[in-house]
């Protein structure tokens, strides 16, 4: 009976790992550029002196989905979405480089491009300082344009340049701020093959209604699992019983 419990039991902590994970790609339906996660498990022998006794299940990789999310329009100046691959660079908050792909930018308190939670955007050197200005516009090669304070609506002074990057997806991992780096902690060189559309944003990737079927199915599959381990332990109660009165 031991086998059969444990096999569920393994099963059991899979399929709740996999609520958690669904769970958080349902959260974030309506969060600006998010990509969903995946999980892949694997089925592991356990070994055992003589012969693999039983087998259980273990996650093998939890890795985010790249597909593009729906383009919305927003008409804001500051809102640019990323056309095809490729990624927005930002300072993470250990200072180093990450990617993003969502393009709801502002401007904060000292001048600073960042994103909606306070990231410094990255251009070719450093983060970008925005001076005082009317109008911001951000050309799809990520060319940063302003109108200075009392200018003529015809004067448009050149501040910087957003560095986009397109590494391999299998070169990129998620970090605990939601933000994508290289594995190796190397830096991504610029890629002028990446484009922006200004007045848009990518939205998430969650299909809402897929990860509320998946969260029924992992559901029942949880449960599942709970009422073959109180089987097991039904079966062994019995069997105990059986020994005493023989």
């Amino acid at each position: 009976m031991d086998r059969m419990l444990y096999i569920a039991m393994t099963g059991a902590r899979e399929a709740a790992h996999s609520q958690e994970v669904n769970s958080h790609n349902l959260a974030n339906a309506s969060t600006t550029g998010f990509k969903k996660n995946l999980e892949a498990f694997i089925n592991h022998p356990m070994r055992g002196p003589v012969y693999d006794s039983r087998d259980y299940v273990q996650l093998e990789s939890m890795r985010a989905d790249f597909a593009h999310g729906p383009q919305i329009s927003t008409g804001r100046d500051l809102d640019v979405a990323v056309q095809g691959d490729g990624w927005i660079a930002v300072q993470g908050v250990d200072g180093n480089e990450a990617f993003t792909r969502a393009g709801n930018l502002q401007v904060d308190a000292v001048g600073l491009l960042t994103t909606a939670d306070g990231r410094p955007v990255l251009g070719d050197d450093g983060p970008i300082a925005i001076p005082p200005s009317e109008t911001i516009l951000i050309g799809g090669d990520g060319t940063i344009s302003v109108r200075p304070l009392g200018q003529e609506p015809n004067v448009l002074a050149e501040v910087g340049r957003v560095k986009l990057v397109n590494p391999n997806g299998q070169d990129l991992e998620r970090g605990e701020d939601g933000l994508f780096r290289r594995a190796d902690g190397a830096i991504e060189p610029a890629d002028a093959q990446v484009r922006l559309q200004s007045g848009m944003l990518e939205g998430s990737n969650v299909n809402t209604v897929e990860a509320m079927v998946n969260m029924i199915e992992l559901s029942r599959n949880f449960e599942t699992q709970v009422k073959l381990m109180k089987t097991a332990e039904e079966l062994d109660r019995s069997s105990a019983q059986l020994l005493r009165i023989s």
